[in-house]
C-alpha cells in the first residue's frame, strides 16, 4: 500500500509534470472507484491543475478550486503516461479506474491489481469533503506533531502500539510497512500496550518516526512514479521480508498474518527472541 512518502512523492512528480497543463478530458472505465457523483468527472474538461498535495494517504490534485482526490488503497497507484491513446478504455475492463488525459497527450491512470476493488476517487468542492480526509489526525512531518504531541495520543490508550500507529484518525499517513520500520528500529514488540511507553520510549518512538519517513521521501525524491515502488521495497529491513536475515542481528524475519494484512519483526531485536503468536485472538506478547 502506498503510504505517506509515495504519496509525498507522487505530488512531487505531479507538480513537476501535471500543473500547469488543461485537462481535456477524464474517463472513468471503473465506474466503481468513483465515490461522488456532483461535480461531475466531465466539468474538469478545459479546467487547469493548479496545485497538488497530500492529506495522510490521500492525493489532492487542485483543478482551478476543483479537488479529484484519490486514495490509492493497499494495491491502487498511479501511472503517468507522456502520450495517452486517444480511444477511451473499455468500461468494467482491466485494472483502470480513472483515466485523465491533459492538452498535450500527457497524462495519467489511476489503476487497481487484484480483486479488492478498494481504490477511491472523489471530486468535491473542498477536500474536507472527503470522509477519510476530515477523519485524518495529525501529519508525523508537520511542525506539530511534537513528541508531547505523541506523548499525550498515547496516554491511556490500551491498544497495541502497531495499532496506533496505523490508526489515521491519531497519525495520518503512516501504514503497514513503515510501522513495521519504525519499530523495528525502536527494537519493540509491535504488541507492546501503547499506554505502557515510558517518556524516554515515546521520545525514541517520535524520532524514529520523524526519521523513517524523513529518509524515504528524500531517498524517493525525483525517482519517476513507475519506479517508487521497486524503490520502496529495496530499502525495507524487515516488512515484507519473511524468512530472510534480520539486517542488524541475523536471525529471521517472522510474520504475523492478520485476516487481510500480516506484519513481520525480528524476534531477536524486539520481542527478546520469542516468536509472536500467529493468530489475532492468541495471547500475545507485550
Amino acid at each position: 500500500m502506498p503510504e505517506l512518502p509515495e504519496v509525498e512523492s507522487l505530488v512531487t512528480f505531479l507538480r513537476e509534470h501535471a500543473v500547469g497543463r488543461v485537462v481535456a478530458r477524464v474517463d472513468v472505465p471503473g465506474i466503481h472507484v468513483l465515490k461522488t457523483y456532483d461535480p461531475s468527472p466531465a466539468s474538469l474538461a478545459g479546467l487547469e491543475i493548479t496545485g497538488a498535495t497530500r492529506h495522510g494517504k490521500f492525493l489532492d490534485l487542485d483543478v482551478s478550486g476543483l479537488h479529484l482526490v484519490t486514495h490509492l488503497a493497499r494495491a491502487g497507484w498511479l501511472h503517468w503516461r507522456e502520450q495517452l491513446p486517444p480511444a477511451p478504455p473499455r468500461m468494467g475492463k482491466g485494472p483502470i479506474g480513472v483515466r485523465v488525459h491533459l492538452d498535450d497527450g500527457s497524462g495519467f491512470d489511476l489503476t487497481e491489481a487484484g480483486t479488492q476493488k478498494r481504490l477511491a476517487v472523489y471530486l468535491v468542492r473542498d477536500a474536507a469533503e472527503v470522509p477519510g480526509v476530515a477523519r485524518l489526525g495529525g501529519d508525523p512531518l508537520s511542525e506539530e506533531f511534537t513528541v508531547q504531541r505523541l506523548r499525550d495520543l498515547l496516554a491511556g490508550v490500551r491498544s497495541q502500539v502497531k495499532g496506533v500507529l496505523t490508526d489515521q484518525s491519531l497519525i495520518a499517513g503512516l501504514g503497514n510497512a513503515y510501522s513495521d520500520e519504525v519499530l523495528w528500529e525502536v527494537q519493540m514488540s509491535p504488541f507492546k500496550p501503547a499506554g505502557n511507553l515510558t517518556p524516554e520510549e515515546v521520545a525514541t518512538l517520535h524520532a524514529a518516526i520523524q526519521r523513517t519517513l524523513r529518509a524515504a521521501v528524500e531517498r524517493s525524491a525525483g525517482t519517476a512514479a513507475a519506479e517508487l515502488k521497486a524503490e520502496k521495497k529495496s530499502n525495507l529491513n524487515v516488512h515484507g521480508r519473511t524468512g530472510l536475515p534480520c539486517p542488524r542481528c541475523g536471525d529471521e524475519v517472522r510474520e504475523v498474518s492478520f485476516a487481510t494484512k500480516s506484519l513481520q519483526y525480528c524476534p531477536t531485536c524486539q520481542t527478546d527472541g520469542k516468536p509472536l503468536a500467529d493468530r489475532r485472538m492468541s495471547r500475545l506478547l507485550k
